[in-house]
């Protein structure tokens, strides 16, 4: 009798060890048990996991506003034209779909050595519930150059979005994306950015509104001493479901990188989810780097998940870290503003707004920032009339 020895399935357990794909039938449809998506809302975003033509006569699903970038932008037709695709490798069939059926580029360049005073803004507007839009961006920044971008969505659609982040070497990027969608949209971004030599990245997402919103930056360090920061906000209300997947790739000589996600949640059924994952390769010696999520239940009936995962392939470092924290209000924060004689509910107040604020303030864009505040105390304005959390979310 011959013996046949099977070897048993294995399932990815690290971001580094995902497979990528251009096409979308390797990955197949997801169902929800799939590593990387396990924890996301597969139901409202099973639209975009349809693979189809978007265009619907000769109206789109989402419009652009781009003339405050006009004169950095450069022509981008077809799959094949450089640089896109140079780093950009599709994780998940909602990025491979996007490829597939987005042949032209949006591609905003940065010419060698320029300080761009004023940041670079594209607003992104979806036309109608439902409808189904595709597209890739590249952002890059040569070398030596200096610039904001930000890519503003609201509206609503059911939207698939890569964007492709180059940052050449001695290059100082900061790029912010975000999500003022209606209620009724859904939203699947994946980010992916290289650094070069001596270059540093600011990756910023801030999300409030969407039904369904999935943005999944990753960034490679790959330059001897490049730098990165990837800092995050989302604010989830009842029924919305607001979901990042970050990962950050030491790859070159003394890097630097600081991850920073802040989410914060109230009324029944709002959730957020934050998976963390910072490898530093066998190579990235003198590497120094730290990634932390912090969330803040302000009701019953939330979900904050909350997952850091580091990998290090090299005892050669300066430092490395990561930390997670949900809870509900600090009492002790409560009792000290309430003791000065500031109402419980203005004290929550300030407690919220204080957390959240540390991510605005570090954009840098003082109109942006003041904007954000607001939608900050919008936000929980809308929720003043919740009962508070008695317990940490899940």
């Amino acid at each position: 009798m011959t013996v046949v020895e099977s070897t048993p399935f294995v399932p990815v357990q690290t971001r580094s060890e995902r497979p990528t794909s251009f096409e979308p039938e390797d990955f197949g449809t997801p169902t929800g048990r799939e590593v990387n998506w396990k924890l996301s809302d597969v139901r409202r975003l099973a639209p975009l996991f349809v693979d189809e033509e978007t265009e619907v006569g000769d109206d789109l699903a989402v419009t652009y506003d781009v003339d405050a970038i006009e004169s950095y932008l450069v022509e981008s037709t077809g799959h094949d034209v450089a640089p896109r695709g140079e780093i950009f490798e599709p994780e998940d069939v909602v990025a491979a779909i996007a490829w597939k059926r987005c042949a032209n580029a949006l591609h905003v360049r940065i010419p060698e050595g320029e300080t761009v005073a004023e940041p670079l803004v594209a607003r992104i507007a979806g036309q109608g519930e439902g409808r189904h839009a595709n597209a890739h961006i590249v952002l890059e920044a040569l070398p030596g150059s200096d610039a904001t971008i930000v890519l503003e969505h609201s509206g609503s659609a059911a939207y698939a979005q890569n964007v492709e982040i180059l940052v050449r070497d001695g290059a100082r990027l900061t790029v912010v994306s975000v999500q003022e969608w209606d209620d009724t949209a859904v939203h699947a971004s994946a980010h992916q950015a290289v650094v070069g030599a001596g270059a540093y990245l600011k990756h910023i997402v801030v999300t409030f509104g969407g039904g369904a919103v999935r943005v999944n930056p990753s960034m490679r360090l790959a330059g001897e001493g490049s730098e990165g920061d990837m800092l995050g906000l989302a604010f989830a209300d009842a029924g919305q479901h607001l979901e990042s997947q970050v990962y950050m790739h030491h790859e070159g000589v003394s890097t630097k990188g600081d991850v920073l996600y802040k989410g914060a949640l109230q009324g029944e059924g709002a959730r957020t989810v934050w998976i963390g994952d910072v490898l530093i390769g066998q190579d990235a010696t003198g590497t120094d780097s730290y990634e932390k999520n912090q969330n803040l239940v302000l009701t019953d009936g939330t979900r904050a998940d909350s997952i850091p995962n580091l990998e290090i392939e090299t005892g050669d470092i300066a430092g490395a870290g990561h930390a997670s924290a949900t809870g509900r209000f600090d009492d002790e924060q409560l009792f000290y503003l309430q003791a000065r004689g500031i109402p419980e509910e203005q004290a929550r107040r300030l407690v919220v707004v204080g957390f959240l604020m540390e991510i605005v303030q570090r954009i840098g864009i003082p109109a942006l920032e003041e904007r954000l505040a607001a939608d900050i105390e919008a936000e929980i304005a809308r929720g003043a009339g919740l009962a508070p959390a008695s317990r940490a979310g899940a």
